[in-house]
């Protein structure tokens, strides 16, 4: 590839430590459900000074805590709605001018504070007008990207860097001038790509950080995890531009997940994508501590070539009725307890037990040995009644994705189902074992709350989580517990108190509850069938799934879509992408 650039500045390979500041950007966004993984564009163009002046303040909050802490960067979005160009609609363009304004008095506000910013880009995103313009002039994504890009890092030198998702785009639920389509589809095009637009950074020297995470979709689909696609995308790049970011499992931001192997198999440097506000997790409502778990994984990345920093997630992500908002909120206590634990860990490599004390002294909590037994018992609890340990243990491939370990919670609902009932007693063989933690977990959730009084934080967050946690270990019963009298009607009775006391104004940031017990006409052998056919429990691709399961069952799905469109649950083909892309 192309010799890096004698422009590149020395810190473009030193640590990076980046943290997400887009929360202040919801301040108003009057949604139950909130696709928390992008700036609402529209919302924020309908605002006056008044709101910008707040955006402003709380960027400055949590610049300044966050340099103090350690960090040294900060991700914003986005590079479509900033970066001007002729053949974008008019009306569209004046916005931009107007955003564009404001958001150099952002960045600002983030510079000062010691962090350089870093500014996100899905390739590729585009108005109508301008894809029609793009396929007048026969011109490619990536010529165009060059100009934009080369025209933006000069228009806005105070950014560092831009960060680059290619293996998502946007939900069903954006509504914008400007959408996002998956246009690199496999490894020669992503290659290509940065063959392409890394000569820019050079040029500028800035950063491209290039995100490795994928959803399924296309042969590229399976990047953050298949090591020949990993290595066929990076093939002779040698840029010094260039920072390779990388989820720390081969799945989403959940446990159970090894450290994604791909950290050791290149020598370009390289990023590991940390989340601190657990999207999936309940978002720091109640405690789910990742001090443990990332303790484990920085330890084993101490081995790898050329890790240079971390991505935390503190804000960003999910589509979740959940609104606390770390630095910001004092409600987000939890996020920033992991925020900070994190980068101790990745900083200084601090064992968990001394940042924590380090944490309850700043905050000035209660007793730091008494909020460590709860972070144990906490973890405890959502390692074993959020998730079927025994599910969640087990490697299991469909297509190009990695399936995760969690099947009965998702975002912001909690499942309860004849279907999952099925799945899980396919999977789980131990179901006493199963029974038998969710029971423990109850009773470390009623010990935990005298111990939140002496740590001196919130208890309403340990009841909130013991009533959450009730309704899951009824569902353990119905999942595994054989003759259990009216387990139906007492789930349905604490679905409606929870409902009851959770759904009142002002506290719409809680679980969905979603049961249905109708019950699943399917023998449990030819579930089995369907099950070995179509999962395996290898990374490579067994002769089936190259014969048919990656080919032929994107025919099959595409005339069920068109068809029979009811077969298809209605969560998965209207949540984010929508399960479709799944079959790409």
């Amino acid at each position: 590839m192309h010799p890096a650039s004698p422009c590149i500045p020395a810190t473009a390979v030193t640590e990076l430590l980046l943290i997400d500041t887009i929360g202040p950007f919801f301040r108003g966004y009057d949604r139950r459900v909130i696709n928390w993984s992008k700036i609402p564009w529209d919302h924020a163009g309908r605002q006056g000074v008044a709101w910008w002046e707040t955006v402003c303040r709380e960027l400055g909050i949590i610049g300044r805590q966050a340099s103090s802490w350690g960090f040294n960067a900060a991700s914003m979005d986005d590079v479509a709605h900033l970066a001007d160009h002729a053949w974008i609609e008019p009306e569209v363009r004046r916005r931009i001018a107007r955003y564009r304004m404001e958001m150099r008095d952002c960045f600002r506000v983030l510079t000062q504070a010691g962090l350089a910013v870093h500014v996100t880009m899905d390739v590729f995103s585009a108005t109508p007008g301008l894809l029609q313009r793009l396929e007048f002039e026969n011109k490619s994504v990536n010529e165009y990207l060059r100009e934009l890009l080369d025209q933006f890092l000069t228009d806005f030198p105070e950014v560092a860097g831009v960060i680059v998702r290619i293996g998502e785009a946007d939900g069903k639920d954006v509504h914008d001038d400007f959408r996002s389509q998956l246009v690199i589809k496999t490894p020669a095009h992503a290659r290509e790509f940065l063959e392409q637009l890394l000569p820019i950074f050079e040029k500028h020297g800035r950063r491209l950080i290039f995100r490795t995470w994928t959803v399924g979709a296309y042969p590229i689909g399976d990047l953050m995890w298949h090591r020949g696609t990993f290595a066929e995308t990076f093939r002779g790049i040698t840029s010094h531009s260039l920072v390779v970011s990388m989820k720390y499992g081969e799945s989403d931001f959940f446990r159970y997940l090894p450290l994604n192997r791909n950290f050791f198999r290149t020598p370009l440097a390289k990023i590991v994508e940390l989340q601190t506000r657990r999207e999936y997790e309940g978002c720091g409502e109640y405690p789910s501590f990742t001090g443990w778990m990332y303790e484990r994984y920085v330890r084993e990345l101490k081995q790898a070539e050329n890790v240079i920093g971390c991505m935390v997630w503190c804000q960003t992500g999910g589509w979740v009725p959940f609104r606390r908002l770390a630095f910001l909120d004092r409600e987000a206590l939890w996020n920033d307890l992991n925020t900070f634990v994190t980068i101790r860990l990745i900083r200084e490599g601090t064992l968990v037990e001394d940042a924590v004390h380090a944490f309850a002294k700043e905050r000035q909590l209660g007793d730091p040995d008494a909020l460590l037994e709860l972070l144990r018992l906490s973890d405890e609890c959502v390692r074993e009644l959020l998730y079927v340990e025994e599910f969640a243990q087990q490697k299991l491939f469909f297509r190009r994705v990695r399936i995760p370990p969690m099947l009965t919670v998702y975002w912001g609902n909690l499942f309860v189902s004849h279907s999952i009932r099925k799945l899980l007693r396919y999977f789980v063989r131990d179901a006493d074992a199963a029974l038998r933690s969710a029971r423990r977990c109850m009773d470390n959730l009623d010990a935990m709350i005298p111990l939140a009084v002496r740590a001196g934080v919130p208890v309403a967050d340990f009841e909130y989580m013991r009533d959450t946690f009730r309704l899951l270990a009824l569902a353990r019963e119905y999942y595994f517990a054989e003759d259990v009298n009216d387990i139906e009607e007492r789930i349905a009775a604490a679905k409606t108190a929870y409902k009851a006391k959770y759904n009142k104004r002002g506290l719409r940031a809680r679980y969905r509850v979603k049961t249905d017990f109708k019950p699943l006409l399917l023998n449990p052998r030819h579930l089995g069938w369907a099950i070995r056919f179509l999962m395996r429990r290898q990374r490579g691709y067994r002769v089936v799934d190259r014969l048919i399961i990656l080919s032929a069952l994107s025919l099959i799905y595409r005339f069920i879509a068109a068809r029979r469109p009811h077969w298809i649950p209605g969560f998965a083909s209207k949540s984010a992408m929508g399960v479709d892309v799944v079959f790409r």
